[in-house]
């Protein structure tokens, strides 16, 4: 092993809340994770000037990851995403699911798998290191049906790349669709807003949302609403705009976007801070993204105790559609004995120079056109 090799090391007891494991990468990045929900707690990047900062929101203790802060970087499931009412229907049918005080379910449930404590140990490659977690789900599990077996891998490698591999397998039909719940703020301010982070997605249509945040069915195109993110666009702008679908998910994003086909890891989205020079380009092998641009924080504190505000963080979820098993239309979640469900999804951390207040990227030539 050479200073150029990526490491792995479990945290001293009580350095991190609910135990972990704290990777280096000779790029500069680190990550934490936790045992409790298979979690990215912490993500640590240089800018451009060499400052390192924690570019991923994060809970202040154990008792907030149950609380507030329980989604905030953890592995959700067995369902990302919601499903409507509650109801399941697979092979003639329809099962019970737990629920939250909304009526539906969300991200498996109201003691998903972000709420569980996962077994975990160490894993090297040639040119990463990373933690493998392992998690039973038993038969009935928040009323999925089956038992599934599920394995979530990290894997950061020399070139400050974080890759997520999930893998499940099940014993009676189910329904599997994994994500990880982590927020981005690449300011790495404790307090500050992503409002002037530039992002892009790569998708030519999304999901329309009722009131209850549900998809109404069929995609729509972007081409001419808030949801057109085809070349690097400043966030703050685009969240304030009049449009009745930003104000349905409380004045922001919390859409589905349907990634453009191909096969393997594919480009999705990539956002930008250009006061700091930081990236991170986000590619998957999953069919949708969902973005979620914190409109409904309410001042949770984090680590170095200052209150996340609206807007404070951002989520890029890869995931198939959100309540899939009520749109036949949509790529089926549905995961039947002998079969493997088999997702992966990368984080690709980069700095480059800052940028200056005439950039191009973020000045008048912006794609705002008449949003």
């Amino acid at each position: 092993m050479t200073d150029r090799t990526p490491t792995v090391h479990r945290a001293p007891a009580g350095s991190l809340p609910g135990g972990g494991w704290t990777l280096r990468s000779p790029s500069g990045v680190t990550a934490d994770l936790l045992d409790l929900g298979a979690r990215l707690h912490a993500v640590r990047t240089p800018d451009a000037h060499g400052r390192t900062a924690d570019i991923v929101l994060g809970a202040a203790d154990q008792r907030q990851l149950h609380g507030d802060g329980a989604y905030f970087g953890a592995t959700v499931g067995r369902y990302g995403n919601r499903i409507a009412r509650g109801e399941l229907p697979l092979d003639g049918t329809v099962h019970a699911l737990a629920t939250q005080r909304t009526g539906h379910t969300l991200h498996g449930g109201p003691d998903g798998f972000a709420t569980r404590h996962w077994d975990a140990e160490p894993v090297r490659t040639d040119d990463a290191a990373g933690v493998r977690f392992q998690l039973t789900s038993p038969d009935g599990d928040q009323g999925f049906p089956g038992t599934l077996d599920v394995h979530v891998t990290y894997l950061l490698d020399a070139g400050g790349t974080l890759t997520i591999r999930y893998r499940a397998t099940t014993d009676a039909p189910t329904v599997v669709n994994l994500t990880n719940h982590a927020y981005f703020n690449l300011a790495g301010t404790p307090g500050a807003t992503v409002g002037d982070h530039l992002l892009r997605v790569h998708a030519d249509a999304y999901l329309p949302v009722d009131a209850e945040l549900l998809p109404l069915g069929p995609p729509a195109p972007v081409a001419g609403t808030p949801f057109d993110l085809g070349r690097p666009t400043p966030l703050g702008p685009r969240l304030a705009l009049d449009h009745p679908q930003l104000a349905l998910a409380g004045g922001g994003f919390d859409h589905n976007w349907l990634l453009r086909p191909g096969t393997g890891l594919r480009p999705a989205a990539e956002l930008h801070h250009p006061a700091s020079g930081r990236r991170v380009e986000c590619l998957t092998t999953e069919p949708g993204l969902q973005v979620y641009t914190g409109n409904h924080f309410h001042g949770s504190t984090g680590p170095a105790e200052a209150p996340h505000p609206r807007h404070g963080g951002i989520a890029l979820e890869t995931q198939h559609y959100p309540d899939s098993p009520h749109h036949p239309g949509y790529p089926s979640t549905v995961l039947r004995p002998g079969e493997e469900y088999d997702s992966t999804t990368a984080y690709r951390f980069t700095t480059g120079q800052p940028a200056s207040e005439n950039s191009a990227e973020d000045g008048p030539g912006r794609d705002d056109r008449g949003r």
